[in-house]
């Protein structure tokens, strides 16, 4: 008899419990910041067929010619991260920006080593002066 009220008298406070064991002061998976989410956009026509001309020079023209950047990425990888990363005509401008500063100058890029080479180091990001935003 005693089994059946405690019964009665619990068997609301279980089913309608929300989470009968959770801890009091919260999950620890809602103090996490949420991730940003990339999302790669399907390159349109325009970046597709200037990827086709960049592979062509990357693949034929380079190994001939040899390879003359003093940037890493090099002018041709930098473009291409460029128009993928922010469409055709910024891409595109940022590149030919790019070409027109391929020189052998110091000037004020950061440099990196590879193999026993000094480059200047310049990735494709909008405000790469300001910080790693990108």
């Amino acid at each position: 008899m005693r089994f059946k009220g405690l019964l009665v008298l619990l068997f609301p406070i279980i089913v309608l419990a929300k989470e009968p064991f959770s801890e009091p002061w919260g999950r620890d998976a809602d103090l996490r910041m949420p991730l940003e989410h990339v999302v790669e956009k399907k390159p349109n026509i325009a970046v597709r067929l200037a990827n086709a001309v960049i592979r062509f020079h990357q693949t034929v023209i380079n190994p001939v010619d040899g390879p003359r950047s003093h940037f890493r990425p090099s002018s041709s990888r930098y473009m291409q991260l460029a128009m993928q990363r922010y469409g055709f005509l910024k891409g595109f401008v940022m590149g030919c920006d790019r070409l027109l500063r391929e020189n052998d100058e110091e000037w004020v890029y950061n440099t990196i080593e590879i193999d026993g080479r000094t480059f200047k180091y310049d990735p494709a990001w909008v405000d790469k002066h300001t910080g790693l935003k990108n």
